[in-house]
């Protein structure tokens, strides 16, 4: 073939319909994996066998420290939180969202997690943006003391608006068998601990934006009682409260552990008691955010509905003994943890159904 012809080849091959003209940018994919490394390197855990870039990661579980390991899993998403990141263009919050979401879950059954794995998908692929998210997937992890051990990066051109992306996050953690936390061995006479949550966590997020939305509040305006903005105020990640459970853990029996994520402490709480008791809690005890009350006065949403959509201040809920009650709230004051003794368990009708009842 003369030189002229493979010229003209060359011409239709690069001039012709590509991946890249149908909107998808492997050379874009290929430099977020790089740019991940760093961050991904930061979260490795001993049991690491494999790095960022594989088909599969790989972790082998800690030796000689479990005789009956159980793994425990969990997944979630951020929700319509990541409208208001969208909004705002500020990227670097909601991966951390989306790790508390999955670890606080497992942590539940009283396990340690391990490691997560992300799925970030977009139509078209902004690696600066992007990388702030994985960036804050990474911090949510160092946090948590898991590995992140990989992902998936997914370019869906058109099946998002442009700038747009959704995320989904999977934990795995390992617990001993004898010490899984199921809920059982709660009776009437338990105390409740509540630790604070640092806002609305990533529940509840769709009343909220309506509510912003019909009285055409804007993001820039100061929350009454705190310092920062609207827009700030609702960026604020959930809480983690991975290390500081972990070491309760070490300490005293828990019962049972509830996270308060979407359906509030009504929809939740009861999860983690057994038939024939009933929590009954006193929202006087307990401290919260102005921005509830902001939210609530503003769309004037009743009391049920407010505790039925949003965490209310608590953003995880132990059940122990009242023997050990005052060294629970000893143990996380000291490790920075905002709780309160928030309520008790009592005793509901034979065979009932276990609920949490808050009272004004």
């Amino acid at each position: 073939m003369s030189s002229t012809a493979c010229s003209g080849l060359e011409a239709q091959v690069t001039l012709g319909t590509t991946y890249k003209s149908a909107g998808v940018d492997i050379d874009a994919g290929d430099a977020l994996v790089e740019r991940i490394k760093p961050h991904a390197a930061r979260t490795k855990r001993n049991e690491v066998l494999s790095g960022v870039g594989g088909f599969g990661g790989l972790f082998a579980l800690p030796p000689n420290k479990y005789k009956e390991p159980v793994l425990v899993s969990g997944t979630d998403g951020v929700g319509t939180k990541l409208k208001i990141a969208f909004e705002l263009n500020r990227h670097d919050t909601v991966g951390i969202d989306l790790v508390a979401m999955s670890v606080n879950d497992v942590l539940t059954c009283g396990a340690e997690p391990l490691f997560f794995l992300d799925y970030f998908a977009t139509s078209k692929l902004n690696v600066d943006s992007a990388e702030q998210v994985i960036a804050g997937i990474a911090r949510g992890c160092e946090i948590a003391g898991c590995t992140l051990l990989g992902g998936e990066t997914a370019e869906v051109p058109g099946f998002y608006k442009l700038g747009d992306y959704e995320l989904a996050g999977f934990c795995v953690g390992v617990v001993e068998r004898r010490a899984i936390i199921d809920g059982k061995s709660v009776r009437p006479g338990d105390v409740l601990i509540g630790l604070g949550s640092s806002g609305l966590h990533s529940n509840g997020y769709s009343l909220a934006r309506k509510i912003i939305d019909d009285q055409k509040f804007d993001w820039s305006m100061l929350v009454p009682g705190l310092p920062h903005t609207l827009g700030e105020t609702m960026l604020t990640p959930t809480r983690i409260y991975v290390k500081e459970v972990l070491a309760l853990l070490s300490q005293i029996e828990v019962k049972g552990l509830a996270h308060i994520t979407g359906s509030g402490i009504p929809g939740n709480l009861p999860r983690c008691l057994p038939k024939g008791v009933r929590a009954v809690l006193s929202e006087k005890t307990w401290q919260r955010s102005p921005l509830f009350d902001f939210l609530g006065q503003a769309g004037d949403v009743a009391r049920d509905e407010m505790f039925s959509t949003f965490n209310m201040g608590l953003g995880l809920i132990a059940v122990v003994s009242s023997m050990s009650a005052g060294t629970a709230l000893r143990q996380l004051h000291q490790r920075g943890v905002a709780a309160w003794e928030v309520g008790l368990v009592e005793t509901a009708p034979s065979g009932a159904e276990a609920e949490a009842v808050i009272l004004p």
